[in-house]
């Protein structure tokens, strides 16, 4: 009888010991946010002054190293004007499903940030017009003022988890969504 209540004290303790570790295991898998999928980008300025509208996109429905991406730069900006600034992040990959990535990109607002990067010879200037919950730029409306005329390139990046408040794309950090760089006059 002795030896029963051994074996079956030894049962007991060793199930407890094992209850005991498994519930204390801390390595629970982290829910990852997978990145962005991003096929489309429409970017709409609209002149304040006359309310005209220049369109500029950029459509890769295969994704990277497929067929080519389809830009449509935009059309030639008018010189020393101020234009209102949206944009649109589409996954265009179903064509029977296209989610609206712009409102992910807004609900997770502390996670991401739109950059508008013109190139040095661009005469062109890109003011937020949003915020994070945190008061840290966002970027899915803004205004960009435009100077004298010139030619050059208009660099579109959405950042996924870069550091904020940031001084611009250089030390943001994060991670790319999706970079376009569309050609840009100003007339």
């Amino acid at each position: 009888m002795k030896l029963k209540f051994k074996n079956l004290w030894m049962l007991f303790s060793l199930l407890l010991a094992v209850s005991i570790v498994t519930s204390c295991d801390d390595d629970d898998p982290e829910m990852v946010n997978e990145e962005e999928v991003i096929t489309t980008v429409n970017v709409t300025f609209t002149n304040q002054a006359d309310q005209s509208v220049i369109t500029a996109s950029f459509r890769d429905i295969d994704g990277p190293g497929g067929n080519d991406p389809v830009i449509s730069d935009p059309s030639a900006f008018a010189a020393d004007a101020t234009y209102s600034v949206s944009i649109e992040f589409l996954n265009e990959s179903d064509p029977s499903d296209v989610e609206d990535i712009t409102e992910e990109v807004g609900e997770e607002d502390d996670e991401h940030q739109v950059f508008y990067v013109a190139s040095t010879a661009l005469n062109f200037t890109y003011t937020y017009g949003d915020q994070d919950g945190d008061g840290n730029p966002l970027g899915l409306m803004g205004s960009a003022a435009t100077g004298a005329a010139s030619t050059g390139t208009l660099n579109i990046v959405l950042r996924h988890e870069p550091t904020k408040p940031n001084d611009g794309l250089a030390d943001a950090g994060g991670e790319t969504d999706i970079s376009v760089t569309f050609d840009v006059t100003i007339q």
